[in-house]
């Protein structure tokens, strides 16, 4: 009798002990609606992808960076111009952040449009909309890592932002800061916030809402749901395994291959040294994702009524990030009907304002 080979028997080994048929048997079992608008279900395994990424180049850098104000710059400085492929592994994590916040925000708005926060899938809304802000936030405490002087002057213009709220305003800056200013200890501190503690809430959060997504499966886009109503058809389906994960893959390599291109032709420079005594250089700016916000606050007036322009426009961001979050429980009415149509304006509106908003800012200053 033949033997087996050595991987067959490996792999038998495996799914003996940790029964990984059965969790084939439940993706066989998984059906992913095929429509018109199937393509959007494609970011979120993006998303998740390029992740893994910033986990795998994360850990990397690690091993050769060193946190404080003296050495951080040198570390990076020694990572990117001595170590065999360091600057590419610095490249592909830095803009893996940046696509992975982009195709968060796609991934957003296309399931905001789809209406697919409706019952049952108002957590999944909620902790997609909590990974955002959360990815928001590791992309903010990883950009001053580097120590040179753009990352020094747009955190110190970022967390001015913070410190406009009204009541909490210098508490929160100066619990980012740790002090009154952009110091060393701000340093350390953005370092345990990207490393530590954000990494594990957007663990957590990302477990939970891949398990809802698997708990409830896709949601049917509404114009869907009214053809099958009319027709009395069920809408076409193919399991997730292995069907809709080949197409999963292909995304992934889409993304992979844009990914390392931008890595090698427009390769993350270091840039030079933060010299805190320095004058901030003109027209410094946050990162990309908050220009936003950065514009309208300089676009405010200083006074509306008895009211701090820019503190008005903090309290409006708040109010329509819990808005937003809790979008599920106050568009609770049929699509087509007038609150349904109302949110998907709101929606268009919200992407075109940001959009708007970002091309000011880069255009004009």
């Amino acid at each position: 009798m033949k033997r087996e080979p050595v991987w067959v028997r490996i792999l038998d080994w495996l799914n003996d002990r940790l029964q990984s048929n059965k969790l084939s048997e439940l993706a066989r079992k998984k059906l992913v609606p095929v429509h018109k608008h199937s393509f959007w279900y494609l970011f979120g395994g993006m998303a998740l992808f390029l992740f893994l990424i910033q986990v795998v180049t994360g850990s990397l850098l690690l091993i050769y960076y060193r946190s404080g104000p003296e050495s951080a710059f040198e570390s990076v400085k020694f990572l990117v111009s001595e170590v065999p492929f360091g600057w590419l592994v610095r490249s592909v994590h830095s803009w893996s952040a940046n696509l992975m916040i982009a195709i968060l925000f796609v991934h957003m708005f296309s399931t905001f449009l789809l209406k697919s926060y409706r019952k049952p899938r108002e957590l999944t809304w909620i902790t997609g909309v909590l990974l955002l802000f959360v990815s928001m936030g590791m992309g903010f405490t990883g950009y001053l890592l580097p120590w040179n002087e753009l990352a020094f002057f747009a955190t110190k213009v970022g967390t001015q932002i913070a410190g406009v709220l009204p009541f909490l305003g210098d508490f929160v800056m100066k619990v980012l800061r740790g002090g009154d200013d952009v110091t060393g200890a701000t340093l350390t501190r953005f370092f345990g916030f990207h490393v530590f503690i954000l990494p594990a809430v957007l663990a957590l959060l990302l477990g939970l809402h891949v398990y809802l997504v698997q708990l409830h499966g896709m949601s049917k886009p509404p114009d869907v749901e009214r053809r099958e109503e009319k027709t009395g058809k069920p809408c076409p389906s193919v399991p997730f395994f292995p069907n809709f994960i080949y197409r999963d893959l292909i995304a992934w390599i889409f993304v992979l291959v844009v990914l390392v291109g931008l890595a090698v032709l427009a390769a993350w420079e270091l840039g030079v040294r933060a010299d805190p005594l320095a004058p901030a250089p003109a027209g410094i700016m946050p990162e990309w994702y908050f220009v936003f916000m950065f514009q309208t606050l300089k676009m405010f007036p200083a006074h509306v009524g008895p009211f701090e322009g820019e503190q008005l426009a903090i309290v409006g961001f708040i109010l329509a990030g819990l808005f937003w979050m809790f979008v599920p429980f106050l568009d609770r009415s049929s699509p087509e009907g007038a609150r349904g149509k109302l949110f998907t304006v709101l929606g268009i509106c919200a992407i075109a304002y940001i959009g708007v908003m970002t091309l000011v800012s880069y255009l004009v200053g």
